[in-house]
């Protein structure tokens, strides 16, 4: 049996960490699948468990140097933590960094100096450097395991690079201090050692800062989750923990109180605010046999509910885990980064020692040679390449889930913004997918008496077909409940299939149902007919009721269009993308329903079973397709789609197959999944350019490509501040998408 875990990894230090772990894992025997996200520092692993485990796992990632830790959800404290570490050693790097800085370059930039001799000013530069590299000592436990382990990452990049520097200005000084003539006249560069470690500081503190905005969504879905509920037993009122409500449990929720699980109102009358789960700004009433979502608010009214969905199983645990497990998946086009991830460590240290040589051997000093070592070495970043993708796929799915939109994984939100054909399913989905009267119209020869009842038509009808189990005859029941028409009482009632119903009131035959049915019984049409066509061009079911031998009206029945189906399909239209309905029902009905919402094309009487075909068959055509459904029956074409889309008031099957669920079943968020997904995907190429942008210019500049034109070197420290900032402007380019507004 295949299980998914989504582990914590701690102490991950760049990019080139991440794809280390998942490239190592997908090796590994009883691993199906890896995911490694830098940005949410976490990975998603598909085993098997007959052949490993969760224990075995963190095992093998213990083994790279890092530490795995079950649930993200646990580790808020941890993140907490982590942050204050780095803040801390940002601080105190740059308390020490601005006298190393007065010391070595105030000069150069006309501050007065202090009255030291050269070797006690090298002293001072000497202990500060040294302290600063004990204050980030971190960097260079982690850099030598991975050179140890020879996976090195961008820490091993910094350790090699200020080590060189630090030893180097060490030998220096060491000569300075006894006069040894063969250094002497050279200077110090402890502050390419000290300096660039308070900017790389100031990165990491930045980098954590940052992504930890990126997954504010997360975090606020997780904080909604409630904490007690009341609970009544033997008519006595307990305060529980959530983690004891057990599915059957009757809840009291008063005013002002949130709904702890999902479940459904037993008594009471309230509005709840839903708009936390649905986006839905308005309140919805809820009465007696209502379904309740955990973790929405009640109004100003009195509920007890009884619990449905308690623990992992309520909406709000089930949405947190399709965002989690999206935010941890990988876009198809995050795989070109991870791969160059993986070899830029190692190529950018060949590189440097390249640079070094050639340096040398042209007749360049030692110094020179080694200040393009140092600074090849420390302006590569792979970071901001592992962050472009992960941060804006974060910021997407979080404005989805606001929005009542969940994207399961990345894949969906590159396919997205590549989509240009939408299928739509009509029952359910297009339509509200349960029949309702839409038109009574009367032929009346009736008595004075019946003349004087508005409703005698609906009331004749609903008398009778209150002993039948059609559809049909529900949709007209609950008309007639709903205008609150008092029934009659008929006699002698019977169903004839295939045709309608008929019974007896007050000594007089009442007939329902088809043009056969009457026309067999001799029953007078006067002037139905040409209504009767009328109705059923429009697409709706209609069924003719007769009183004795006479014809005396019509009611129509039909599946009613929702109000947003076509907002959605105009919407569509204006991106350029192509709508088509597919339906087992027959083409005149389909084509009523595609006139009324300007569907462009329709696909009819097709059987569950050849939805899937359709969809292939669009494919075939070179059309990039979503398909949108709600029931059973179209999880085979939404699994086939290039992109499914699930209602959320639909089946469990087609929210499970689907991989994108609309949670308020309202199809103008069709248009706004595929507006995100689109503006996601803008920003991800946004920011993969300007991470290969900075790296492809960023590391022949530090390697003196441009010192025979201009004469001008890449300092080291000016080459730290650099790397900080790429991966801070990828984070920030992201956080940018909290402006976006829904069209």
């Amino acid at each position: 049996m295949t299980k998914k875990i989504v582990l914590k990894i701690l102490d991950m230090n760049c990019a080139s960490c991440a794809v280390n772990i998942e490239t190592f894992l997908s090796n590994q025997k009883g691993i199906k699948k890896t995911s490694v996200n830098y940005a949410t520092e976490t990975a998603s692993i598909d085993y098997l468990t007959k052949e490993t485990n969760v224990i075995e796992i963190k095992k093998l990632i213990k083994k790279l140097g890092f530490t795995a830790v079950e649930s993200s959800r646990t580790i808020n404290s941890d993140n907490k933590k982590h942050l204050n570490r780095l803040k801390k050693t940002f601080f105190s790097s740059l308390l020490l960094g601005l006298p190393l800085f007065y010391l070595s370059m105030g000069k150069m930039i006309g501050l007065t100096q202090p009255p030291l001799s050269i070797k006690a000013n090298a002293l001072l530069q000497f202990i500060t450097t040294t302290l600063i590299m004990v204050i980030n000592y971190r960097i260079y436990i982690s850099g030598l395991k991975k050179l140890i382990l020879r996976r090195p990452n961008m820490d091993s990049l910094v350790e090699t690079g200020t080590l060189a520097a630090y030893f180097y200005s060490l030998v220096i000084f060491i000569a300075l201090l006894f006069d040894l003539p063969m250094f002497r006249g050279e200077h110090v560069y402890f502050e390419s050692a000290g300096l660039i470690l308070v900017f790389i500081s100031l990165g990491k503190y930045l980098e954590a800062l940052t992504k930890g905005k990126t997954s504010k969504a997360i975090r606020k879905l997780i904080g909604l989750q409630p904490k007690t509920a009341i609970v009544i037993k033997n008519g006595k009122e307990f305060k529980i923990p959530i983690d004891e409500v057990k599915k059957g449990d009757i809840l009291l929720v008063r005013p002002g109180g949130v709904i702890p699980v999902d479940g459904n109102v037993v008594s009471g009358y309230t509005s709840v605010d839903e708009s936390m789960i649905t986006g839905e700004s308005i309140p919805q009433e809820k009465k007696n046999g209502d379904i309740v979502i955990g973790a929405t608010i009640n109004g100003t009214g009195v509920i007890r509910l009884k619990a449905t969905r308690v623990g992992g199983d309520t909406m709000l645990s089930q949405i947190i885990k399709i965002v989690e497990e999206a935010i941890s998946s990988k876009a198809p086009i995050q795989l070109l980064a991870d791969k160059v991830s993986y070899y830029f460590v190692p190529v950018v240290i060949v590189i440097a020692i390249v640079a070094l040589i050639f340096w040398l051997l042209i007749g360049q000093s030692f110094v020179f040679a080694l200040t393009i070592f140092v600074a090849v070495l420390i302006i590569a970043c792979p970071c901001s390449l592992g962050l472009a993708t992960p941060t804006a796929v974060m910021m997407g799915t979080g404005l989805a889930a606001e929005r009542g939109i969940l994207i399961k994984n990345s894949k969906a939100l590159e396919i997205a913004g590549k989509v240009n054909t939408v299928v739509f399913d009509k029952t359910g989905t297009l339509t509200k997918g349960k029949p309702e009267v839409t038109d009574v119209v009367g032929f009346l020869k009736l008595n004075e008496d019946q003349k004087k009842d508005k409703h005698f038509l609906l009331k004749i009808a609903g008398s009778v077909e209150k002993s039948s189990e059609h559809p049909l005859a529900q949709s007209i029941i609950t008309e007639a409940e709903r205008k609150k028409i008092k029934l009659l009482k008929v006699s002698k009632f019977e169903a004839i299939p295939g045709k309608g119903v008929k019974a007896k009131y007050s000594g007089e035959q009442i007939l329902i149902g088809t043009k056969k049915l009457l026309k067999e019984s001799g029953v007078e049409f006067g002037n139905v007919e040409q209504k009767l066509q009328e109705l059923e061009l429009e697409g709706k079911t209609t069924v003719i009721v007769s009183l004795g031998k006479q014809a005396v009206g019509l009611i129509a029945v039909a599946d009613t269009i929702k109000a947003s189906s076509k907002e959605a399909i105009l919407a569509l239209h204006s991106l350029g993308i192509k709508t088509v309905m597919i339906t087992g029902d027959n083409k005149r009905v389909a084509e009523a329903i595609a006139q009324q919402i300007g569907i462009d094309d329709i696909l009819a009487e097709v059987l569950p079973a050849e939805k899937a075909n359709e969809i292939k068959k669009l494919q075939k055509n070179g059309r990039v397709v979503a398909m949108v459904g709600d029931g059973i029956n179209d999880a085979p074409a939404i699994a086939q789609a290039d992109l499914g889309i699930a209602m959320g008031g639909g089946t469990d099957v087609a929210m499970e197959t689907g991989e994108i669920v609309l949670v308020k079943n309202d199809l103008t968020d069709v248009v706004n999944a595929i507006d995100i997904s689109k503006y996601t995907l803008k920003k991800i190429k946004q920011n993969l350019f300007w991470a290969f942008f900075y790296n492809t210019v960023g590391i022949p500049i530090a390697a003196g490509v441009l010192f025979p034109i201009t004469g001008l070197l890449l300092n080291p420290t000016i080459a730290g501040f650099a790397m900080a900032f790429s991966s801070v402007s990828v984070v920030t380019n992201s956080l940018s998408m909290k402006r976006y507004r829904s069209k």
